[in-house]
């Protein structure tokens, strides 16, 4: 089989398992917390004044993550921009708006999501591993999304691939979406993302203290976590039985 060919294979096969990447990400950045907090020494902010705003760093690093995905899934039409699994599915090809800068907005700001909580472990060799994994792994996928959209628009994403990078913006390139934002496609596409932050930070944040026998919780995480988790469960159970979240044409 050609390189081509095998690239495009193993980038379609992870395409339908990526969400597997963000599970390992999560245990072994887990794993390296605990340690941290385990054996102060490891990290060197561990115990200063300056543990908690690096702690709200990363956090704003993930947010950072999560609006460039927002941002994306807002201007979008319907079906592009989605978090199928089996298979790819592009109804028109997206030039404009955040795919005037940049290709892959979506792993971007996945890229972002998880860079956060690689900061969060204080393992430098971890954060370097997690960025050489992530590329390789999205490489591939990447790989074989544009191999699909070559096939199905042709010149015309030729001609857009030609001038706009695949992962790394040139703000310079932007062109305003003719698509008006909609909140209620990101509502529905994306409830999960914050939430999901906000119990994963605050779930580290609390084994952190109770391992070193401490109750000097981090409130505004807690607060947070509770408030987003209970967004999330009034979104899912707008879309599950109403109708609100539907907007025609996204």
């Amino acid at each position: 089989m050609a390189l081509i060919e095998e690239f495009e294979e193993e980038g379609i096969w992870l395409f339908r398992y990526r969400s597997l990447l963000p599970v390992i990400i999560l245990i072994i950045g887990a794993l390296l917390f605990l340690r941290s907090e385990m054996y102060p020494g490891v990290f060197s902010l561990h115990n200063t004044s300056y543990e908690i705003y690096y702690e709200m760093f990363c956090l704003f690093v993930s947010l950072i993550g999560l609006g460039i995905r927002i941002y994306t899934v807002g201007y979008t039409p319907k079906n592009t921009s989605g978090r199928n699994t089996k298979q790819q599915v592009a109804d028109t090809l997206n030039t404009s708006g955040i795919y005037s800068i940049v290709r892959h907005p979506l792993y971007l700001g996945n890229f972002f999501m998880w860079f956060g909580l690689a900061l969060l472990t204080g393992n430098i060799w971890f954060i370097l591993v997690f960025c050489f994994v992530y590329w390789l792994y999205y490489e591939r996928i990447m790989f074989a999304e544009e191999q699909f959209l070559r096939r199905k628009f042709g010149a015309e994403y030729l001609e857009w691939a030609n001038f706009v990078p695949a992962f790394i913006p040139k703000f310079s390139k932007f062109s305003k979406s003719g698509l008006t934002f909609s909140w209620k496609k990101v509502l529905k596409q994306e409830k999960n993302g914050l939430a999901a932050i906000f119990l994963i930070f605050c779930m580290f944040d609390i084994a952190g203290e109770l391992i070193e026998n401490d109750t000097h919780f981090n409130y505004f995480l807690i607060v947070g976590a509770i408030l987003t988790l209970f967004m999330y469960l009034v979104l899912k159970y707008l879309k599950k039985r109403t109708q609100i979240l539907n907007e025609s044409g996204r």
